[in-house]
């Protein structure tokens, strides 16, 4: 099984590009931050994502640097020559599905505001 579901930070603008066949894609990155913390600081990853057709579009659209996202996908692999000749491999999570958390009309301010008052109910949960 191959399925990845996270939410994050973009550190950047997306990047809007198509392909030689005029598929439309979008590429960003989200900060993640990790569940532990090593020495009571906690780790961020940043995860390379690439979007499709459409939901490419709507991507570069509505998100902006900052802007909370999540997305779920799959994680996929590919290769290329380098113009050094090299062989280089890029991991990159294919998203299938975006959520705008927070956008473009958002302000910094209320970005996370609309989400402090929710509280965890893990403990009314039958598992």
């Amino acid at each position: 099984m191959n399925k990845v579901f996270i939410i994050g930070n973009l550190t950047k603008d997306p990047e809007l590009a198509s392909t030689n066949n005029g598929i439309m894609y979008c590429k960003f990155t989200l900060a993640v931050s990790r569940n532990y913390s090593k020495d009571g600081k906690r780790e961020t990853d940043f995860l390379p994502i690439v979007v499709w057709r459409a939901q490419a579009e709507n991507c570069n659209k509505y998100l902006k640097k900052g802007s909370k996202a999540a997305v779920s996908g799959s994680i996929q692999t590919r290769s290329y020559d380098a113009n050094d000749g090299t062989r280089r491999y890029v991991t990159e999570i294919a998203a299938d599905e975006v959520q705008f958390l927070s956008t473009k009309n958002d302000s910094s301010t209320s970005d996370s505001a609309e989400f402090d008052n929710i509280k965890a109910v893990d403990d009314d949960l039958p598992f």
